[in-house]
């Protein structure tokens, strides 16, 4: 074989190999947004969690969030089977619509739990539904709705007492702070002087007058 017959072999062959490669998905991932094969589908969610993250925003929540939980308790228990609010869990939803209503640009959750008696459709509809009557009487208390959400019920999937049976703690609402009306912490700085204010306030009053709220009204087990 002549040695140009050698070369134009060699050169229709690269030319298949070519033509074939270009039929497969190989190079499909730059018509894709950057990292969308390594996120998984879920690219807009990590980057929605990195810029929170990056700004102080998601932080900042977390913080809230345990001081809520420290200041107010986050926790109403029920009855069970039932999503109606006691004397107790109304007394506690009280301190948690005054703590909420100091801080107006704050968004709020409650999440629904129950014990492991019923099957898993029946409890995750009743967590749901104990979630709406904290959202409904916390509402009654002068908060917005706008701000809170039930929008999530755990159901039987995350008890507090590990156990088959009835257990009162399990039968719970949690609410916690969820983010901002605005999406970001600084809207806070021109009203935050103002919650200082409060707080140096009660901090000079008598320990007498404040022993209300960490009474035992909140702890309502069985």
């Amino acid at each position: 074989m002549q040695k140009h017959q050698v070369l134009s072999v060699l050169v229709m062959g690269a030319l298949v190999a070519v033509s074939g490669c270009a039929g497969t998905k190989t190079y499909s991932s730059f018509t894709n947004e950057a990292g969308a094969l390594i996120a998984g589908g879920d690219f807009g969610n990590s980057t929605m969690n990195n810029t929170m993250v990056m700004s102080g925003e998601k932080n900042y929540v977390i913080d809230l969030a345990r001081r809520f939980d420290a200041d107010v308790g986050s926790t109403v228990t029920f009855e069970f089977n039932s999503s109606q609010l006691d004397q107790a869990a109304k007394l506690a939803l009280q301190k948690q619509a005054t703590w909420i209503r100091q801080f107006p640009e704050v968004r709020f959750r409650v999440y629904g739990h129950t014990d492991a008696v019923g099957s898993q459709g029946y409890n995750k509809s009743l967590g749901l539904r104990r979630a709406r009557a904290v959202v409904n009487y916390l509402a009654t208390q002068g908060v917005s709705r706008s701000r809170l959400e039930a929008v999530v019920s755990y159901g039987e999937t995350q008890p507090l007492i590990v156990t088959e049976g009835r257990e009162r703690r399990n039968r719970r609402t949690v609410t916690e702070v969820s983010g901002f009306v605005q999406r970001h912490p600084s809207i806070l700085d021109g009203k935050y002087a103002a919650v200082v204010y409060r707080e140096y306030i009660k901090s000079a009053e008598p320990r007498s007058t404040l022993s209300g709220i960490v009474g035992t009204e909140f702890q309502t087990t069985e």
